[in-house]
């Protein structure tokens, strides 16, 4: 499963640890000729690295970009872009007392039950520091976005809230009420002398969207941004328009009413039936405490037994600030994703090129769910060994045939071509097997 490969039409692989040599990521299936936007790109990465607010981390990284592959002269080449950002200021000595203890909150021993191993050093993969790639990627799909404006910004810190949003009021919290923002720094202060951290809510609003974006059950606009969202680390929860809100109204005022102007009201956010209504989108997600705290927890080491630690190292007092354009990069995938396909079903302004890239994607679908399909007869093989039963049942083949002959019928696809590709895969299969 490519758990670490993200999108179905502008598609990328991240890679890299917290403490490693580097964070990166490969993008393929590029168009040629498209100057690439270093500088944008490095704007958004220097807005959520370490050391850049009063509770952010006080480790120092200077997160620049650097191209191995697939720029030529500012463009695209068409072929593979690596991109990279090495780890300059990680100190793994911080955290060689945790090597044998799974700290509150964070992924190790998740990892731990799922892999047998994990990188005690900053949590590894499950490090904030993976979000890089994500950003790096983002930048590739603006072209494709166009008017399209994303606002990400918190309404809620701690116990403080937004009343009113003032856009032009600037600060490094991206805190847009001046009316409470003084008693919010003192407040964070003081959670930060602690030792402690503190959570917060951010909203998200999606403007000059176009109706049409996203597609019915499966791949609904607002399950891939919910998703796309909830795999940003820290983020536990998420609601789209009066969200949570729906519980306690009733169904006169819950529905965007229309007339002859438009919808009347946005209590859905921008998204009904998973397909864009042209409205703004709007959505907000929950943050949680910044899991490591110098503050003594309880816990447990791998052998089971009972331990207190305190983190130590260096941590965020509170991950919000940080998160935005991370969030803001995800949003970017989703739509960017969206736009293509929309792109492609409408027929609009394609080329050749446009063509090529969607089978080329189709086609790395059918290999990953080859890929899946020999690792499940793997595991097949082993169970029908441990069992004692045979390898071959003809009788399931030839059902199994029938039915996908059906299946074929019905999506207008050659008989003839699913036999041979039938035969084929069952060859593979037995392969395995045997």
């Amino acid at each position: 499963m490519k758990s670490n490969s993200y999108g179905r039409f502008m598609g990328f692989t991240s890679f890299g640890e917290s403490h490693g040599t580097a964070i990166g990521i490969v993008i393929e299936d590029v168009k040629p000729g498209i100057v690439f936007p270093l500088n944008k790109i490095q704007e958004e990465l220097d807005a959520r690295k370490p050391g850049k607010t009063f509770i952010s981390t006080t480790r120092k990284e200077e997160d620049k970009i650097v191209i191995l592959s697939g720029i030529f002269e500012g463009k695209t080449t068409g072929m593979p872009i690596c991109l990279v950002v090495y780890n300059r200021d990680a100190n793994s000595k911080d955290y060689e007392h945790l090597k044998d203890i799974f700290r509150p909150g964070h992924a190790d021993f998740t990892y731990y039950n799922k892999f047998k191993i994990y990188d005690h050093r900053g949590g590894g993969r499950a490090s904030g520091r993976e979000t890089i790639s994500r950003i790096a990627a983002s930048g590739l799909v603006d072209d494709l976005l166009k008017n399209i404006r994303i606002n990400v910004y918190p309404v809620q810190i701690g116990r403080f809230h937004v009343k009113e949003i003032d856009p032009d009021f600037r600060n490094d919290l991206n805190w847009f009420d001046r009316s409470n923002y003084n008693e919010l720094t003192k407040y964070l202060t003081e959670i930060k002398k602690a030792g402690n951290s503190i959570g917060g809510i951010v909203e998200v609003k999606i403007e000059n969207i176009s109706s049409g974006l996203g597609d019915p059950v499966f791949e609904k606009l607002d399950a891939n941004l919910a998703k796309a969202i909830l795999s940003i680390g820290s983020v536990k929860g998420i609601e789209f328009g009066d969200g949570f809100v729906f519980a306690a109204l009733k169904g006169d005022q819950a529905n965007d009413q229309m007339d002859s102007s438009g919808f009347k009201s946005n209590h859905s956010g921008g998204i009904l039936g998973g397909i864009s209504t042209g409205q703004n989108i709007i959505f907000r997600f929950a943050v949680k405490p910044t899991s490591s705290i110098n503050i003594t927890q309880k816990t447990i080491s791998k052998d089971g037994k009972e331990v207190a630690f305190k983190s130590g190292g260096r941590h965020d007092t509170c991950i919000v600030p940080r998160i935005l354009p991370v969030a803001k990069a995800m949003i970017k995938l989703v739509l960017a994703d969206a736009v293509s396909y929309q792109k492609l079903i409408s027929s609009n302004e394609l080329d050749l090129t446009d063509y090529r890239e969607a089978v080329d994607k189709i086609d790395e679908d059918i290999l990953i769910a080859l890929k899946r399909r020999n690792d499940i007869s793997e595991l097949i093989k082993k169970y029908k060994k441990e069992n004692q039963i045979k390898v071959e049942d003809n009788i399931r083949e030839k059902k199994l045939l029938k039915n996908l002959i059906k299946k074929a019928k019905s999506l207008e696809i050659s008989e003839e071509f699913i036999k041979e590709i039938w035969k084929i895969i069952l060859k593979e299969s037995k392969n395995i097997q045997s």
